[in-house]
């Protein structure tokens, strides 16, 4: 196993956002809290201990116990089960989708970067306790984001109606796609973990959260994960107070929208507020809560409520009101002693609108850490590298841009159009310095005959590049091809891949291998050569 780390930079894949953020840029500084170091972490811990009580952690304490009757449970994750009680013990967490089979291999990525991270904190900190947290998000109702995998460039589809909060979607039907799935991988050992992982995940529990409590415990319980299913009766309970002030005041919206103006400017913005950002959850449906004229009506139902009504309702069922992508971090901070929340790029732009809002609600907004990412390469993949000279920076390139390179140092022809190129700048300056002492027609002539003659030499660039590439065909069929088994569809692989295609291949070893490497505080992107 070899290890090498790349700036995220390097890579292409990483917007703006993430990249000032963690070159802490100036112009992101006003939308977090503290920065994801060692430092960071301590004034965290200092925050967060004044504003968790001890009755809270009881709820969670109680509601986690509900959560894992009937799953067995390592003793480390049992141990942070009970130490959640305690005071001085706080929370990593991260969050996913319940993918079927936990979707993208960004899942384990996540979860190994929390379990590493709060181990990296109990060695600096040996007074308090780290857990590490997965939320699963139960309540989301975008099936179709879910409701497949990939497996060896193949689309593994669960096919049934959608409606209502993903967690109680029944896996009656899951049997017909296990059978799919085991047709795939063989009859080794490694695959006969995967289909008895698969069908007791899924055949042999009764709706979609706790299938995926299953999985994620059997891939990483033994590390003292604690797994989290906020769609519960008694972590509502603790939200109520927010709800109410979320009904009446519509403060996340009023803040949020704020927030944007000035982020904005800069950045994309990642997701917009709605005026009251809770939704109503039945059996089967998940629909917002629109205030008009003093009433409370769930959209695309004839469900409606008074002032008063609503009220009776939140105390009495807080099950059925469900935070959507705005309060759900807020919801996540309420209920549990967090102090960090690891998430990819997209997830992070999001929580970065959010901080006035926890300020104005007086809640502590956590750290925000860049999960790690990882591209796992093969020695014999590596083998293809070295001999074709493309170093681990250059296999990020754009194909096209990678394959001029290359052709172009493998050429016979040495012209350096770059140089030229400056040559003749050079050169219309001059003529430019000529042209000021007659007219300034003359100076637009110049101008424009520089324009053309750098546009020529460009142009016969990209003709010789062209012809080199057709010449090269042998050197060009060979990129393309390792660069298209590294990054399928020119995107990173662990947004393309499961997990399985890795488990198959080497089995408990690559978990273990990832156990071994991930550092989330490097702020790295991370190369595997297995």
């Amino acid at each position: 196993m070899k290890v090498t780390h790349i700036p995220f930079q390097k890579t292409g894949f990483f917007s703006k956002t993430m990249l000032d953020y963690l070159e802490q840029k100036e112009s992101i500084l006003p939308f977090f809290n503290n920065f994801p170091d060692i430092h960071g972490f301590k004034n965290q811990i200092e925050e967060k201990s004044g504003s968790f009580s001890l009755e809270s952690r009881k709820v969670l304490a109680d509601a986690l116990e509900n959560q894992y009757v009937g799953f067995k449970t390592s003793e480390k994750t049992r141990q942070n089960l009970e130490l959640l009680q305690l005071e001085n013990t706080f929370t990593i967490t991260t969050g996913h989708q319940l993918n079927l089979f936990t979707g993208p291999l960004y899942f384990l990525y996540k979860i190994i970067s929390a379990i590493n991270l709060c181990e990296q904190l109990s060695s600096k900190y040996p007074k308090q306790n780290f857990v590490p947290v997965y939320w699963m998000a139960t309540e989301d109702h975008d099936f179709e984001e879910i409701n497949y995998f990939n497996f060896d460039g193949k689309k593994v589809l669960w096919n049934r109606e959608d409606g209502g909060a993903v967690g109680r979607f029944s896996t009656e039907s899951l049997d017909a796609v296990f059978e799919v799935f085991s047709n795939h991988l063989g009859n080794s050992k490694n695959a006969q973990f995967l289909k008895q992982l698969f069908s007791e995940g899924y055949l042999k529990h009764q709706n979609l959260a706790d299938a995926t409590r299953y999985i994620a415990n059997e891939l990483c319980g033994s590390y003292g994960l604690v797994i989290v299913d906020g769609d519960d009766q008694k972590l509502k309970e603790l939200f109520i107070p927010y709800a109410k002030e979320e009904l009446v005041h519509q403060t996340s919206y009023k803040t949020v929208s704020k927030t944007i103006k000035d982020l904005e400017q800069q950045y994309k913005i990642q997701v917009n507020p709605r005026e009251l950002n809770l939704f109503y959850l039945g059996d089967d449906f998940r629909e917002r809560i629109i205030l008009e004229d003093e009433i409370y009506r769930v959209n695309n139902t004839e469900i409606t409520f008074s002032e008063e009504e609503i009220f009776a309702e939140l105390e009495q069922n807080p099950r059925a009101f469900s935070p959507n992508v705005i309060l759900r971090p807020f919801y996540q901070e309420v209920i549990l002693p967090n102090l960090c929340y690891i998430g990819g790029g997209g997830e992070q732009a999001y929580w970065l609108e959010l901080k006035a809002f926890f300020n104005e609600v007086d809640v502590p907004f956590p750290i925000l850490l860049l999960r790690n990412s990882v591209q796992v390469i093969s020695k014999k993949q590596q083998q293809k590298l070295d001999k074709l000279d493309i170093s681990l920076e250059e296999l990020f390139l754009k194909q096209n841009d990678l394959l001029s390179k290359k052709v172009v140092e493998n050429s016979d022809i040495k012209i350096d159009f770059d140089k030229k190129v400056a040559y003749l700048e050079s050169q219309f300056s001059d003529l430019r310095e000529v042209a000021k002492q007659t007219d300034a027609s003359f100076i637009g002539a110049v101008n424009a005959q520089e324009t053309k003659q750098i546009k020529g030499l460009k142009h016969l660039k990209k003709r010789l590049i062209k012809a080199e590439k057709r010449r090269q065909k042998d050197l060009v069929e060979r990129i393309t091809l390792i660069q298209n088994e590294l990054l399928p569809n020119q995107s990173l692989e662990e947004r393309q891949r499961n997990f399985s295609e890795y488990y198959l291949e080497y089995g408990a070893v690559f978990i273990a291998a990832l156990k071994d490497t991930l550092q989330p505080l490097q702020l790295e992107f991370t190369i595997l050569e297995l």
